[in-house]
């Protein structure tokens, strides 16, 4: 059994103010299902509330490790107060976290690069691609410059030698391509220009059990790209977390944000599949259930989810066994 802490509904009847922690309990989730979770609903309904009871109880009941994404800087309080590490990225902090990220458990596959280069591949996708995508030519350059990359690191992997994103634009620029140099091109801005937040190796305290990543001063392009970029870096701490036997606990609010992309929303949906075999939790919180529902991978992700929780007003907590979205 895997111990999990959903709003639970206990009653058929809609949620009176004032009754909320009423309907947190314990709950477990049996193993052949997935723990994964969403916070839907209104602003002003209750998601975050919801989110960080949760987090509360997992923190104190647990031994499990915590991760969350804040867009909109509404963490930092409940985390500082819980003695946890506060992870403020914007152009000006002085934070960083490295996009080329690698542990040697990074995959269970033979070749941890595979799973890389698809996340690398994603995230080129959100700098280069456009409404069009990368092309299939593109898509091979990049894919054979991650591999070159990451060769003198795997062979003696240290923290000081692992590649950054100005490695990887480096080497792009050296291909005889055409297409290599629009690929370039494209990277410059935020290897050498003034979007060059993420061409720096981490430099934070990733030890600490309870960490949230506030992104509110980024810019809405950078935005989108911190959020991806924040999911590989979760799921490198679920890869070592498995050896460890502990759960890793991930909140992502404006979730819709990762599924607006094609590319960037298949990555994450691959992630979320792969998150329950690996230990991983993750719950996705947003306010644009439109947006969400717009999406071609939603079903993909309700398929992999146990616990939904639909906010309106009144608040109405559900919780579902289905794909489908109960309102």
């Amino acid at each position: 059994m895997v111990l999990y802490y959903p709003p639970c509904l206990k009653a058929k009847n809609s949620l009176q103010s004032g009754n909320l922690k009423s309907f947190f309990c314990l709950k477990k989730v049996p193993l052949d299902k997935t723990p994964n979770g969403l916070f839907l609903g209104t602003p002003g309904s209750g998601k975050s509330f919801a989110a960080k009871r949760e987090i509360v109880n997992v923190f104190l009941i647990t031994e499990d490790d915590i991760i969350v994404v804040d867009p909109e800087g509404e963490y930092h309080p409940l985390v500082e107060h819980l003695k946890g590490q506060v992870v403020k990225l914007s152009p000006t902090s002085g934070h960083f976290i490295n996009p080329m990220d690698i542990n040697p458990d990074y995959s269970d596959e033979e070749d941890p690069l595979t799973l890389k280069s698809d996340f690398i591949l994603s995230l080129c996708e959100l700098i280069v691609g456009g409404k069009s995508g990368l092309e299939p030519v593109e898509k091979t350059i990049i894919d054979r410059c991650v591999r070159l990359v990451y060769r003198d690191y795997l062979v003696n992997p240290h923290h000081n030698k692992v590649p950054i994103l100005g490695d990887l634009y480096n080497l792009i620029r050296k291909q005889t391509e055409p297409e290599a140099q629009r690929i370039a091109t494209s990277l410059e801005i935020y290897v050498t220009g003034s979007l060059n937040v993420f061409n720096h190796r981490t430099n934070v305290n990733m030890r600490n059990r309870l960490v949230c990543f506030d992104i509110k001063e980024m810019g809405k392009q950078l935005k989108k790209i911190a959020m991806l970029v924040l999911q590989d870096q979760v799921w490198n701490r679920v890869t070592v977390n498995r050896n460890a036997q502990k759960s890793t606990w991930f909140y992502v609010d404006e979730f819709h944000l990762l599924l607006k992309e094609e590319q960037t929303a298949a990555y994450s949906v691959e992630i979320w599949k792969r998150f329950r075999k690996w230990g991983g939790i993750p719950s996705g919180l947003t306010q644009n259930v439109k947006d969400l529902l717009a999406s071609r991978e939603i079903e993909n992700i309700f398929e992999n989810i146990y616990c939904k929780g639909w906010m309106s007003n009144p608040l109405l907590l559900h919780k579902a066994d289905s794909p489908s979205v109960a309102a």
